[in-house]
């Protein structure tokens, strides 16, 4: 049996993806990934279309092969195990329902494909239907469900045979957004009331930041950083990741001077200073969270032209005059108004609010 080891949130590993690598058709999607989850943890794998988090989680599910490496759940290596003995439960983007079934008939299926008689299955889903606050549309036909009523059918249907790890690939991308939202909220409580282990693929950030306790930001089949979403937020790794989380000032520069432990760089739009010791000559990255932005002078100090101020109900954000790849950005809290496109504004923010990544090509 495998050692069981300690996962990043420090407690015993439950779900351990070990060195796996896949290719198709002669090209490498992923490599040498190395993958833990704890048990009871909510885990999303975040990142663009082709990034390889639907490979890793259908190689999780067994739906995928891998071509090298190990997969581990609960100290079993399961590496070889037929999808259907796995006991992993998936809820797909599409939800996969059978619309010539009833919504009882659905959840119960699972059930049945496991050899449970028709008769045996009645009380069980009752209860999964219960779980997701269906139960009065037990005899209702696929087609006559909303969209959120659909994937709540989906999620009873996987949560009826008890699966030892839930996994959803793109489960609210159908819905709008207020409903996705509420589904997100309900789902999360669901998964927290049963202690059940889940991994969502997602390339919306904020539904990422919102259902779990660890996000996985994936890029080119390798994670970037695996963190709780506050720290993947005020403290990314990579300048993809702080791309990606999140908005953000970002500016391209070189170092000029070295001190002590601070350096400066010389970027389009003028000085900024950083908490570094990279070499003079150095290419970088400066990246600042927007609302660690004032319209006033600061230790760092940016004259920018606006191009837009954008009031988004509680915030409003100004965006200046940037040439790709920079992008100038500040988010004020309310509607302050007095600003419009045009207008030269002060951006000012602290040295140590200034995130500095090497340009390594």
């Amino acid at each position: 049996m495998t050692k069981p080891v300690r996962s990043d949130k420090g407690q015993r590993t439950y779900l351990d993806v070990v060195h796996v690598g896949k290719a198709f058709k002669g090209t490498t999607v992923m490599s040498g990934m190395d993958f833990r989850v704890a048990q009871g943890e909510l885990v999303s794998l975040l990142g663009p279309s082709g990034c390889g988090k639907t490979t890793l989680l259908r190689i999780i599910a067994g739906l995928t092969g891998a071509d090298t490496g190990d997969v581990v759940l609960d100290g079993r290596n399961i590496t070889s195990l037929p999808a259907h003995k796995r006991n992993v439960s998936v809820v797909f983007q599409s939800y996969a329902l059978f619309p010539h079934l009833s919504v009882a008939e659905n959840v119960a299926f699972g059930l049945r494909a496991r050899g449970a008689a028709k008769g045996d299955t009645g009380p069980s889903v009752t209860e999964a239907l219960s779980l997701v606050r269906m139960s009065d549309f037990a005899d209702r036909p696929i087609a006559a469900l909303s969209g959120g009523q659909q994937q709540r059918v989906a999620v009873a249907r996987a949560l009826i045979v008890n699966p030892v790890l839930l996994l959803l690939d793109e489960p609210f991308s159908a819905l709008d957004r207020k409903l996705r939202e509420t589904m997100q909220v309900e789902l999360k409580s669901l998964l927290r009331d049963r202690n059940m282990t889940a991994i969502f693929v997602t390339h919306d950030q904020d539904e990422a930041m919102g259902v779990s306790d660890r996000i996985a930001v994936m890029n080119a089949g390798q994670i970037e950083q695996f963190a709780a979403p506050a720290e993947l937020y005020a403290r990314p790794k990579t300048a993809f990741v702080m791309d990606f989380v999140g908005l953000s000032t970002r500016l391209a520069g070189r170092v000029t001077q070295v001190q002590a432990d601070q350096i400066q760089i010389e970027t389009a739009h003028g000085a900024v200073t950083a908490n570094s010791t990279l070499p003079v000559g150095t290419h970088v990255t400066i990246g600042v969270r927007p609302e660690l932005i004032a319209p006033q002078a600061g230790e760092n100090t940016l004259e920018v032209t606006l191009t837009d101020a954008m009031v988004l109900g509680s915030k409003t954000l100004l965006h200046g005059a940037a040439s790709e790849p920079d992008k100038l950005i500040c988010e004020l809290p309310g509607m302050p108004g007095g600003m419009s496109r045009g207008d030269t504004v002060t951006f000012g923010w602290s040295v140590a609010d200034t995130l500095v990544y090497e340009v390594t090509s």
